[in-house]
């Protein structure tokens, strides 16, 4: 990629991240009720209003909005993130603490589900001709159709509650003090259910994508050429058709780094997983502005990042990109 092109593109995704900024100042103040009840608790309701304006007065929440976008900024690019007003602790404390979990959680499932829907839906594009991929095909239609919800419920109910084979929530055993090898076991058994309920929700995008992306390339004229001079089909499979295939199933990968970072609140409020989506999901019930602000900002820079250098390493993947931009 040129300077140039360089440039224009950090550009664009640093006014992006501008606006994202700003958005994210605004989404938690559009909230219906006041943060009143989650800064005093249950003693809200026998305070004065003097009282009540005096706690807002401590939070800047009463200030205009231009001065509380300074504050906010301020507090920003100083990571000065403050306090959570519902968990009384340090905001990058709770962040950092459910990034952990969350980055375990989110990489095994973007692995698992990358791998099984990308082979399969290469596998069921191989085998059309001969009548054999109808049941991948319906099989992983049927797995996304049903919402992650009712999966992960299922999942809870099946092998949770009635089989008893799995821990239904948290991620490790809390009443057990377990060290070494042992301990790596009690966070695999309890991130299984979670990781299964993303993995079986997910694999129907990747299996699409690769699919008709592979039976698209099949069908390319390279192909057709590299099959008339003669080149084995083995080679042809691999380096003429999967090589090419698999460049849109790459970006999806670069842009589901940022989603699953959302996209994972539902499992983890269902198995209690204590990731940030669970976090952001508390932060919202709570009216919690900067819990709520920091954690989506987190989510939405970490998406974008993805996306820039999706496009940085999208000439590298497909080098006819740098053909067209030249």
């Amino acid at each position: 990629m040129g300077v140039k092109l360089l440039k224009k593109r950090a550009l664009h995704y640093l006014i992006l991240v501008a606006l994202v900024v700003v958005v994210n100042f605004f989404i938690p103040r559009l909230l219906p009720g006041s943060p009143i009840g989650t800064l005093v608790g249950e003693n809200a309701q026998d305070m004065t209003a003097a009282e009540k304006m005096g706690v807002l007065d401590a939070y800047h929440l009463n200030d205009p909005l231009p001065l509380q976008f300074a504050y906010y900024l301020r507090d920003l690019f100083t990571l000065n993130w403050g306090v959570s007003f519902s968990r009384r602790l340090p905001i990058t404390q709770l962040i950092s603490s459910a990034a952990g979990w969350t980055l375990l959680f989110t990489c095994v499932s973007l692995v698992l589900y990358t791998l099984i829907g990308t082979l399969l839906g290469a596998l069921s594009a191989l085998r059309r001709r001969r009548g054999r991929d109808l049941p991948l095909v319906l099989g992983t239609t049927l797995a996304g159709s049903i919402p992650p919800f009712w999966i992960a419920l299922l999942l809870l109910a099946v092998f949770g509650a009635q089989l008893g084979w799995l821990p239904t929530y948290g991620a490790y055993s809390m009443w057990q003090d377990y060290h070494g090898l042992a301990r790596v076991l009690d966070v695999c058994r309890h991130l299984a259910l979670p990781v299964l309920a993303m993995v079986v929700t997910s694999v129907l995008r990747y299996f699409t994508t690769a699919r008709y992306s592979v039976l698209s390339t099949m069908c390319a004229d390279y192909v057709r050429m590299a099959r008339l001079r003669g080149v084995p089909q083995g080679r042809v499979t691999l380096f003429y058709v999967l090589r090419n295939a698999l460049i849109p199933v790459f970006t999806m990968v670069m842009m589901d780094v940022g989603y699953l970072l959302s996209g994972s609140v539902l499992i983890e409020a269902v198995f209690s997983y204590p990731g940030l989506g669970t976090l952001m999901a508390n932060a919202v019930s709570a009216r919690d502005y900067p819990l709520i602000q920091y954690s989506f900002l987190l989510s939405s820079l970490l998406t974008i990042a993805a996306l820039f250098l999706a496009d940085l390493l999208y000439r590298r993947v497909d080098p006819a990109m740098e053909v067209d931009h030249a």
